[in-house]
């Protein structure tokens, strides 16, 4: 697993996750960039896909992307951690990477899902992220992902999930 810095946009992967919201046709911060990179021809193939709900993904080619494919999902909106936040931000990383796993994808990059305009404080939502690519990582041997962060901050918030991760498992031992 990597943590990286940087537009999501610009990485040659298998696939790279979409944060996006429930219609799938585009929105603010990763998703219309997303959008914006890989062309109309994307939003056009979003329309037949029917939406999305909180928590599950779909799959789309990547068009004008550097990625060969997006996996979309629709992480949950934070309101104040008791409406089931967590469980549905893990489903949104289960979700991708049983795409990923269906379709063979080996190489993908995760943006911080719902950190944005959805609320989600960066310190409780890495833990998560590290925590669901380290479980699927440990079951197929091939996978690469990446943790991608637009900001120093959450690269920082990343990292210390991951190292807490790593200092637990070094604790079982």
């Amino acid at each position: 697993m990597h943590i990286w810095q940087g537009d999501i946009t610009t990485l040659a992967f298998d696939a790279i996750v979409n944060a996006a919201n429930s219609s799938l046709l585009g929105g603010g911060g990763v998703d219309g960039a997303i959008h914006r990179a890989a062309g109309p021809q994307l939003r056009q193939y979003c329309a037949n896909l029917g939406g999305c709900p909180t928590g599950e993904a779909r799959i789309t080619p990547g068009f004008r992307l550097p990625a060969r494919h997006v996996l979309h999902t629709v992480g949950p909106v934070w309101r104040g951690g008791s409406h089931g936040e967590p469980g549905l931000l893990a489903a949104c990383f289960r979700a991708c990477l049983a795409l990923a796993n269906q379709h063979q994808l080996n190489t993908i990059a995760f943006p911080a899902i719902s950190c944005g305009i959805y609320g989600y404080p960066p310190e409780l939502a890495a833990p998560i992220a590290v925590e669901e690519s380290l479980t699927a990582l440990a079951c197929r041997d091939k996978l690469q992902i990446t943790l991608v962060a637009f900001d120093t901050e959450m690269v920082e918030h990343f990292a210390t999930a991951l190292s807490g991760r790593r200092g637990a498992q070094g604790q079982k031992r």
